[in-house]
C-alpha cells in the first residue's frame, strides 16, 4: 500500500498512517481519476480477470479518516500482487475449493486483499459487521455467531480492534480451523502450488441478508452471477466513464456497498474515495468535502445519510464545497421519501449540485444488487396516491389535491437490460399497472438460493425460476414503485396497513426523531391483533409522556381506524440490524420481552 504524507503522521490503531490535517501532498498519493488504460466496462467473465486488466493501470482505491486525511492507497496493480500472496498463504493452511472465508468488513485495505485472496485460493468470503448501530456487546456477538455457524467459515479474520469480539463470537463454531488478526495472516507461509482458476459457475461470495424481518441468511452468488450485475450497473445504470471517480461511506458488508461502490469501480477500472461509516456517522460533511475536493462524480447513499448532511450542514461548511461534479447521487436500500431529496438538494445547491444528480435505484442482495434504475441526469419522480384506496383496495389511485390524505412513493426506475420485475397478486396473476402487489424479478445475476437452508431457497425462488424479492409495490409506465416488505403489512380485520406509515405519522410528531420508531403487531389473550408503536423518546416529564402517547393513539386511529399500544423506550434501545436499519422483528422480541417481565414483576409485588 502507498503511504502517504510522512511529514507529519502519527500510528492508528489499524496499524496504518495516518496524517494530522489534509494537505496537498493527499492530493498527490490518491490514486488519480483519469487512467493509463483503455476502459472496459465490464468485459470479463470472472472477477479476477477484471482484476488482472485494472492492475494494468495506475488507479485504485483510497482510505481516508474522519478528519479527510488519506490514510492509505491500495492501486489496483499493489492489490494485485497483495491479494495472489494472500492466496498462496490461504493454500499454505490447506483449504480446499469451495470452503468459506469469514471477514470483519471494517473500511480498510485488508479487507478488500483478502477478498480477492479468496478467488484466487478457490474460496468463498463472507463480509461480517462491525459493530455500529448493532446493539450491545452480546447482540453483536449472537450476530456474528450466528454468520459464523451458518456460513460454516474454516478461517475468520478481523482487525485488531475487533479480534476479540470474534474470538468471543466463535467459541461455538467447530468448522473453524484458523482465527486471527490480518497482520498474524501475514506471517504465515506462503504455498509454491498453483493459484485456482476461476469458472464462471464458482461460488464469488456469500452476502448475508441485513435480517430486517428474520434472522440472516447467507445468500449464494456465483461468479456468472456477479458479472452479469457489475455489467448492467457500470454499463447501463450508471454508465461510467474515464473521468469518473466514486466515494463512499456505505460499509463494505452491505451488498450496496460492496457490490455497488467496491467492485463496481475495479471492473470499470475507476478510482473511489472511502470514508469509513463510523467516521461518515460523526462527521458526515466529510463525505461531501471528499467529493467536492478529489472531485468525485458517483457516490450512494440510504437516506438517512443525505438527511444527515442536510442536518449537519453549516454555512462555513457551504461556502467551501463545490459539489458540481456530483452526477450519480445514487439513493436506496430502503423507502425513498422525496423531502429528504428535496431538503437535502435545497440546502446544496449553493454549493452546485444539481437536483437531476439523484439517482433512485431498487435491488436486493437475493438478485445480486441492482435490479432497476431510475434515468440518469432527471429529477427524480414521485406518485401521490389516496391512502383510503390504497389501505382498502391495494390500489394506487393518483391523486393531485393536497386537501386529500396521501401516500407518496418515488419512482425507481426500469428494469436493467435482461431483467424483468412483475406485480402480481396472492395467487400470482400479474396486476395492471397501479395496482399493489407482490414484486417477482427475473435476470442474470439472481442468487443460487441460500446456504444449506433449502426451505427458504424455495420460498424466494419460485418454481417458474422468478424471485419472490419479499417486497410490495406496483407498476407504472414500465417503472417499479416500490411501497413496503410483505412482512411489514399489519392486517387489522381485514385492513392492510403498513408499518412504515404508521412509523411516518409518529415522526411527524415534533418530540419525535426520524428512525427513531417501529411499529408491528401482535396478539393479545384473544388472538386479536394489535398495532404497537415503540418510540425512542427523550421526554422526561411523565405529563409530556402521556400527551405523546394519547396523541398519536389519537391520530392513529383518525388515519388507519385502529387502536393502538404506544411504549416510549430511551435512546438507543430500538434493534438495528447490520445495515443499520430498524429491525421490527427484533422490536416486536423485545417489547414483549418488557411486557413479559413487568407482568412478572407485578405478579411478585401482589404476593408480597
Amino acid at each position: 500500500m502507498t503511504n502517504v504524507d510522512k511529514s507529519s503522521m502519527t500510528k492508528s490503531s489499524s496499524d496504518h498512517l495516518i496524517t494530522d490535517c489534509p494537505s496537498s501532498a493527499d492530493h498527490e498519493n490518491h490514486t488519480p481519476t483519469r487512467n493509463t488504460i483503455t476502459q472496459r466496462l465490464a468485459e470479463f467473465s470472472i472477477l479476477t480477470e477484471a482484476l488482472e486488466y485494472a492492475a494494468t493501470g495506475v488507479t485504485g482505491y483510497n482510505f481516508y479518516d474522519a478528519r479527510g486525511n488519506l490514510r492509505a492507497a491500495l492501486p489496483y496493480h499493489e492489490l494485485l500482487t497483495r491479494a495472489k500472496a494472500s492466496a498462496r498463504r490461504l493454500l499454505a493452511k490447506g483449504f480446499k475449493k469451495g470452503d468459506r472465508l469469514a471477514l470483519i468488513a471494517d473500511t480498510r485495505p485488508e479487507f478488500i486483499e483478502l477478498f480477492f485472496a479468496c478467488r484466487y485460493a478457490g474460496l468463498a468470503p463472507f463480509a461480517m459487521p462491525v459493530p455500529v448501530n448493532i446493539g450491545s456487546h452480546d447482540i453483536y456477538v449472537k450476530h456474528l455467531r450466528a454468520m459464523l455457524e451458518s456460513g460454516q467459515a474454516v478461517a475468520a479474520l478481523a482487525s485488531d480492534d475487533y479480534i476479540h469480539l470474534l474470538k468471543e463470537a466463535s467459541d461455538t463454531s467447530p468448522d473453524i480451523q484458523w482465527l486471527g488478526t490480518f497482520a498474524q495472516f501475514n506471517e504465515l507461509p506462503e504455498s509454491a502450488q498453483p493459484l485456482h482458476e476461476a469458472h464462471p459457475d464458482d461460488v464469488a461470495y456469500l452476502q448475508f441478508t441485513s435480517g430486517s424481518t428474520r434472522k440472516p441468511r447467507a445468500v449464494v452468488i456465483t461468479e456468472r452471477a456477479l458479472m452479469n450485475n457489475l455489467k448492467g450497473i457500470v454499463c447501463h445504470g450508471l454508465q461510467i466513464g474515464p473521468d469518473d471517480r466514486g466515494a463512499s461511506w456505505l460499509p463494505f458488508y452491505h451488498d450496496m456497498g460492496l457490490v455497488g461502490l467496491l467492485l463496481s469501480p475495479m471492473v470499470a477500472q475507476i478510482s473511489t474515495d472511502y470514508l469509513p461509516t463510523h467516521d461518515f456517522a460523526v462527521r458526515p460533511m466529510q463525505w461531501l468535502k471528499l467529493i467536492s475536493r478529489n472531485r468525485c462524480t458517483i457516490a450512494f447513499g440510504q437516506p438517512f445519510g443525505y438527511k444527515l448532511c442536510a442536518m449537519r450542514a453549516r454555512s462555513s461548511d457551504l461556502e467551501k464545497l463545490d459539489l458540481s461534479c456530483w452526477r450519480a447521487a445514487g439513493v436506496g436500500a430502503e423507502l425513498i421519501r422525496s423531502e429528504i431529496l428535496q431538503q437535502f438538494a435545497d440546502k446544496f445547491a449553493v454549493c452546485g449540485f444539481d437536483i437531476k444528480a439523484f439517482l433512485p435505484c431498487y435491488g436486493l442482495a437475493e438478485a445480486t444488487l441492482a435490479v432497476t434504475f431510475a434515468d440518469l441526469n432527471q429529477t427524480f419522480d414521485n406518485v401521490m396516491v389516496d391512502t383510503q384506496t390504497l389501505i382498502e383496495k391495494g390500489i394506487a389511485l393518483r391523486i393531485q389535491s393536497e386537501s386529500r390524505k396521501a401516500n407518496e412513493f418515488i419512482n425507481c426506475g426500469r428494469p436493467l437490460p435482461g431483467y424483468t420485475v412483475t406485480v402480481v397478486d396472492d395467487q400470482g396473476q400479474a396486476l395492471p399497472d397501479l395496482r399493489i402487489g407482490r414484486v417477482l424479478i427475473d435476470g442474470p445475476s439472481l442468487m443460487e438460493g441460500y446456504l444449506n437452508n433449502p426451505e427458504e431457497t424455495h420460498r424466494a425462488l419460485l418454481p417458474n425460476g422468478l424471485l419472490d424479492s419479499g417486497d410490495m409495490g406496483f407498476l407504472h409506465e414500465g417503472s417499479l414503485y416500490i411501497t413496503g416488505r410483505r412482512t411489514d403489512v399489519i392486517i387489522v380485520n381485514g385492513r392492510n396497513i403498513r408499518a412504515q406509515d404508521v412509523e411516518e405519522l409518529a415522526e411527524q410528531q415534533p418530540e419525535v426523531r426520524t428512525r427513531e420508531t417501529s411499529a408491528f403487531s401482535i396478539q393479545d389473550e384473544r388472538d386479536n391483533t394489535l398495532v404497537v408503536v415503540v418510540i425512542e423518546s427523550r421526554l422526561n416529564a411523565v405529563a409530556d409522556q402521556q400527551a405523546l402517547i394519547t396523541r398519536l393513539q389519537r391520530q392513529v386511529y383518525e388515519a388507519f381506524g385502529v387502536r393502538c399500544l404506544v411504549e416510549l423506550v430511551p435512546p438507543h434501545t430500538l434493534p438495528r440490524t447490520s445495515s443499520g436499519k430498524l429491525s421490527r422483528s427484533a422490536a416486536r422480541v423485545g417489547y414483549l420481552q418488557r411486557r413479559e417481565h413487568e407482568v412478572k414483576s407485578l405478579a411478585m409485588a401482589a404476593e408480597r
